[in-house]
């Protein structure tokens, strides 16, 4: 599976250091809404007097968001808040004590933040080996929540102490340093968290940090926690079968309830802590008696996997949603079911809200639909309701002669939209330009230098399309790409991603020379930083200002980064200039995901940068790039090749041996080389003076400077100029002048050994 991020490497390691990798999410439309399926919801109830309230959100595209509900203005959802420092999947959320909101994700990192606020995290949890898949808290108990996660360890932590400073002593380590950006994980106090593993007892954690063990034998993933409200009792499922029971308070495992025959996905505890609702993968719902330590009921309700569900405060009726994309409604003891709804994608989970309930599924947006919370009774009335027995499905729907449930509603009563995910992506040749196909069937087309769609295509197809836009051109691949997110992720890794280059005037810059070359990867980078490095001068300059003197930036960095072998790049006026092709939108700014040498991997949007964060935040090479113009040494820069005369030809060059040129070099300007070597008859008109020379393999492609202005100010190329009389070919094809040595390289030559060219007379000429 994807992992987001690279660690460096540790002391004592014989393994060739990994740098870390910067990545950057592309926001293409409204940040407002979700771009990936929603994994969890939650509901704060407001204590005002207006009838208005939040939905939290958390989605698979790294984000979570709260949205104002106002009953009173036509049933609106507007978006509040984007809380964003997840640079995974966040997995589940609960809302705890005075306006905290937990959350969970892939990432392997729990995040507490202030709900109501705009958007900070206010401390990240590291303890988990693994996806963190699950959350529950307690009701009465407000500060205690348990979490769970593929590495099989379940911990239980206390929130309040968790958020309390805690000094620093001689036997403690943090977990996570504060990185100055999202807050980092303080050590922890002994009874803040313990950890529960599928097969030991619940541990008290050392002064350290706690470390999980496995399982005998192997891990087992924990998929669903929950609860009491008074934190006396919690369970846990996942791919074991069983639903395992716990007490928090002593750290002794209770039992194990069998029954399910394939995954535990979804818990429910009743107030009291005696029943137990679980929804498995194998289709059925189970009502456990905690008591009497046994299965007192089993529903045969969906036909796929249930995945989520939500009970009734009186525990007498449950709401349960899943693969299926069914939405049914069960009274407990008469086992009677109702199907309430079916939505278009897999259900992930539900949130009753009094006389509605909130439906999130692999879709980016969200339903809500009518609900009789208080008097669920009212439904059954309606008819169309069937009995969920404990036999399997097939053999329970058969009873029914066939017939297929009815929902009861249509349409939801309010939608919170979401933009469509991206499923399907193509890196384009030209190493600019990635196409993309979303769930709603859109072909778009982004420059991924600029952060932009240049194209929207519509609904065609995906296949034709990157047919039709093929171009035959060879540039490295300088970065990676996946939609994970629902976005278009670009990262980029050091040194391959400062292998591109292009020239100026193939990306029409203007005002530079001609044959400069421009490096993709460092002039991204400083796109996607010109916010926070002017942050960062404004900050040392009303520090120079306040003490008289300030080291400068380079001065700074140099200090702090100590390694050989490193290449200035371009000239010292033009190190902050942005040039058009990479500016990116400060309307929809792309969001950085990094580390430095500190803390862990951090998540937040380019113009959010406030200009603090330095390399303890920030890969070193990423800064030494932008604010020192060096990048680290890169291979496959230059390509070596043989000029000979073609079979039959009569004309001879002065130059002999291997010759070796920048990668990007264009065949027109082989055959200025050709023209300029060549020993010319008298008799031969058109002499041209050429605008550059090569070396022998080991010496640098020179550029001379008596280039024609005025044909230069015509718009012409130069072999369009010279109009030469040469033609250069390979493999007894004629190259076009527009080709690059790296494209007939890899279009023309097509072997691993030096490319080999010829030059001849044009035919006709």
């Amino acid at each position: 599976m994807h992992r987001v991020g690279s660690a460096g490497n540790t002391s004592g390691s014989n393994r060739p250091r990994k740098e870390k990798r910067l990545t950057y999410v592309l926001n293409a439309s409204d940040d407002t809404k979700h771009s990936a399926g929603v994994n969890c919801l939650a509901v704060l109830k407001s204590n005002g007097s207006c009838r208005s309230e939040h939905l939290f959100t958390g989605s698979r595209d790294g984000t979570l968001k709260r949205w104002a509900i106002d009953e009173e203005a036509d049933q609106v959802a507007t978006c509040s808040a984007t809380f964003e420092s997840h640079v995974d999947w966040v997995n589940d959320a609960v809302l705890v004590g005075d306006h905290t909101l937990v959350s969970c994700s892939s990432d392997t990192a729990l995040k507490t933040w202030n709900c109501m606020s705009n958007g900070v995290c206010t401390k990240t949890l590291r303890q988990h080996s693994d996806y963190v898949t699950c959350l529950a808290a307690a009701g009465k108990n407000s500060n205690i929540v348990s979490s769970g996660g593929l590495g099989g360890e379940v911990f239980v932590w206390d929130i309040e102490a968790a958020l309390a400073p805690v000094s620093k002593s001689n036997d403690s380590t943090e977990e996570e340093a504060s990185n100055g950006i999202n807050g980092g994980a303080s050590n922890l106090p002994i009874t803040s968290l313990r950890t529960i593993n599928s097969s030991n007892s619940l541990h008290s954690t050392p002064n350290h940090g706690y470390i999980p063990t496995a399982a005998k034998g192997h891990k087992e993933s924990v998929y669903a926690l929950a609860m009491n409200d008074s934190g006396t009792i919690l369970v846990s499922g996942g791919t074991e079968k069983v639903v395992r029971v716990w007490d928090p308070r002593s750290g002794s495992k209770t039992m194990k309830l069998r029954g399910h025959t394939d995954n535990v996905r979804a818990l429910l505890l009743d107030s009291t802590g005696r029943y137990c609702l679980s929804g498995s993968s194998d289709s059925m719902i189970r009502l456990w008696d905690l008591g009497q330590q046994r299965c007192v009921h089993s529903y045969a309700v969906h036909t796929d996997s249930v995945w989520a569900l939500a009970s009734t405060a009186s525990f007498s009726h449950v709401y349960s949603g899943g693969r299926d994309q069914s939405l049914y409604l069960t009274d407990l003891s008469t086992r009677e079911s109702i199907l309430l709804c079916s939505e278009e994608y897999p259900i992930l989970q539900l949130a009753l809200d009094d006389e509605s309930i909130w439906v999130a599924s692999t879709d980016s947006s969200v339903h809500r639909w009518p609900a009789e919370g208080h008097n669920p009774q009212k439904m059954f009335q309606r008819g169309g309701s069937f009995l969920a027995g404990n036999l399997s499905f097939s053999r329970a729907r058969a009873s029914l002669e066939g017939s297929t449930p009815i929902p009861v509603y249509r349409e939801p009563t309010l939608k919170v939209p979401g933009v469509p995910a991206i499923v399907q992506h193509e890196i384009l040749n030209n190493r600019r330009h990635v196409l993309t196909k979303d769930t709603a069937g859109s072909v778009k087309l982004w420059e991924i230098t600029r952060g932009t769609v240049i194209e929207d295509y519509g609904e065609v197809s995906f296949d034709e399309k990157k047919k039709e836009l093929f171009e035959m051109v060879s540039i490295p691949a300088w970065f990676t790409v996946d939609t994970r997110l629902g976005s278009l992720s670009i990262h980029l890794d050091t040194p391959q991603c400062f292998s591109a280059e292009m020239y100026s005037a193939d990306l029409q810059i203007a005002g530079k020379p001609e044959d400069d070359k421009v490096n993709l990867a460092r002039e991204t980078l400083k796109g996607l930083l010109a916010h926070w490095l002017a942050k960062r001068k404004q900050r040392l300059g009303s520090q120079s200002s306040a003490n008289g003197e300030v080291q400068s930036v380079k001065d700074i960095s140099a200090r702090s980064m100590t390694h050989s072998r490193i290449e200035v790049d371009g000239s010292a006026e033009n190190d902050s200039m942005i040039y058009p092709p990479f500016e990116f939108s400060a309307v929809y700014p792309p969001s950085i995901i990094t580390e430095g040498s500190q803390g862990g991997i951090w998540r937040k949007k380019i113009t959010d940068l406030d200009g603090t964060e330095d390399e303890k935040d920030l890969p070193w090479w990423v800064m030494d790039c932008v604010l020192n113009n060096r990048l680290p040494p890169r291979e496959n820069t230059k390509c070596s090749f043989y000029l000979h005369p073609y079979e039959g030809s009569t004309i001879q060059i002065l130059t002999q041996g291997k010759l070796s040129a920048p990668r990007i070099l264009r065949i027109h300007k082989v055959i200025n080389y050709v023209v300029e070597k060549m020993v010319l008859d008298k008799s031969m008109e058109g002499g041209v003076t050429g605008d550059a020379t090569f070396a022998p393999v080991g010496g640098p492609l020179q550029h001379s400077t008596n280039v024609v202005d005025g044909s230069l100010r015509s718009g012409l190329r130069p072999w369009q100029r010279i109009k030469p009389a040469i033609e250069i070919l390979c493999n007894d094809q004629v190259l076009s002048p527009e080709m690059s040595l790296a494209t007939v390289r890899a279009y023309v030559w097509k072997k691993s050994d030096d490319l080999v060219l010829n030059y001849r007379v044009m035919q006709g000429r």
